[in-house]
């Protein structure tokens, strides 16, 4: 991974870290979302398997290197500083939730405990990569819950911001929920089901519509999917009927889809054709998948693009990265943030589950440990231990598997499309308030 994938003040505050003597103080960073988007009651977190993926493959190359040197910010940068980028490694602890899981405002996605050099670096990194697919795999949640069962495909990768970010919204939309993608390098490389057979192009490319049919249904058999809105969609109905099986069904990417979902379905009912399928696209949202449940059009499938892929309505998670404290030659410093509107906890945390609420305590707190009273999850868990993975990371579809069980747990509230009116209940326990006011007492005892 290139080191130089990252904002420069980065790489200036680690070479002010070298020259100041600190690279050998164990930092502790959290990496969490203050405020949860509009009309959202929940977030699933995703992203994990990236954000391992760059820390443990992070170096910076001779050539990356020479380029810093060459920098007006790095002309008085002490030489053991660009010595110290040539060996860079990870060698620091991360603990992370299992992704798929369901998360809530201020809660910790994932904590890095390493060199604070090593620690400071990856921020960037891991801020957009968990901080994208978390969004775009709560996007896709979001489209599941209200197509009742019916499934969601994601075929966003042509609107997406770049194509690559199409790719991880493939598999982060999976993990949220969807069957599959239209994008085949997210199918190759995550193992996650892809879907798609021809656009409106092929349709054109032949002097007749049933020609065009009768030739793809040659090439796909069974996974034959028509698309028939591209002169009249009814009469489009009525050319897929024609050619009988072998099918998978139709799709419609345009009008009405109520109406024209019913006549297709009537078509395809009159034809024997009851076992094919009706997919709809074309600008659909979890609204109007709602709406188009709500009046029980017969569709199976929804293939849901730009709104899946930039999560349109929500397009920034506003993820953070915050230091919550320091050690130094064995003594260790909690820190916090006191600034309006961007208060911080301090010190490692750990987030336990409880059947109705979660609490977030100091990470030496046993929440729910005791026999006599409620059980709770731990849900931060050792990924990487001393630069090393701990343990082969679960597969996408394991991942989209917690997100599916994980949200059935989820009272309905909290999984609607609107805003709760009250937020889930987290809280934070009495020893980190306490913790907390130990070090705004600190603080303010600290001269100007």
């Amino acid at each position: 991974m290139h080191g130089l994938l990252t904002d420069l003040y980065q790489l200036t505050m680690a070479a002010g870290y070298y020259q100041a003597g600190k690279v050998h103080e164990k930092a502790t960073f959290e990496l969490f979302v203050r405020k949860l988007p509009h009309n959202r009651n929940f977030l699933i977190a995703a992203g994990l398997e990236q954000a391992v993926d760059y820390l443990l493959n992070l170096r910076f190359t001779e050539e990356e290197v020479g380029y810093l040197r060459g920098l007006s910010q790095f002309a008085q940068v002490p030489k053991g500083f660009f010595e110290a980028l040539r060996a860079f490694r990870f060698t620091g602890d991360v603990f992370a939730v299992a992704e798929g899981t369901p998360m809530f405002a201020g809660e910790p996605l994932l904590t890095v405990r390493a060199p604070l050099m090593e620690a400071q670096i990856p921020e960037t990194y891991l801020l957009a990569t968990i901080g994208f697919q978390t969004m775009i795999a709560t996007k896709a949640a979001r489209m599941t819950e209200a197509a009742y069962g019916r499934s969601v495909v994601e075929f966003g990768t042509r609107r997406a911001h770049s194509p690559e970010a199409g790719v991880l919204a493939g598999r982060a939309a999976y993990v949220g929920g969807c069957v599959g993608t239209s994008n085949t390098l997210a199918g190759f490389r995550y193992n996650i089901p892809v879907f798609g057979t021809a656009a409106h192009s092929w349709v054109q490319a032949f002097p007749a519509e049933l020609d065009a049919f009768r030739e793809l249904q040659k090439l796909l058999g069974p996974a034959t999917v028509y698309l028939i809105d591209t002169y009249d969609t009814v009469e489009g109905a009525r050319h897929a009927a024609q050619l009988g099986e072998p099918v998978w069904g139709v799709r419609l990417d345009s009008g009405n889809m109520t109406e024209l979902s019913q006549a297709v379905r009537r078509v395809l009912d009159d034809a024997g054709l009851k076992n094919g399928k009706i997919m709809v696209t074309g600008d659909l949202n979890e609204y109007k998948i709602l709406e188009l449940m709500a009046a029980k059009a017969p569709i199976d499938s929804f293939g849901v693009g730009t709104e899946l892929a930039t999560s349109a309505d929500a397009p920034n998670l506003g993820a953070v990265y915050k230091l919550v404290e320091l050690e130094s030659n064995g003594q260790k410093r909690y820190t916090a943030k006191f600034s309006e509107n961007k208060l911080t906890m301090p010190g490692a945390k750990q987030v336990f589950r409880f059947d109705d609420h979660d609490e977030i305590a100091c990470s030496w707190e046993c929440r729910g440990c005791s026999s006599t009273g409620p059980a709770a999850q731990a849900l931060l868990r050792p990924v990487i231990v001393g630069g090393r993975l701990v343990e082969a990371l679960p597969p996408a579809t394991a991942a989209r598997e917690n997100a599916c069980d994980s949200l059935k747990k989820l009272p309905g509230v909290y999984r609607r499309l609107f805003a709760a009116e009250e937020p889930y209940p987290v809280w934070y326990t009495p020893a980190l308030n306490r913790l907390l006011e130990q070090v705004r007492k600190e603080r303010e005892g600290v001269p100007a």
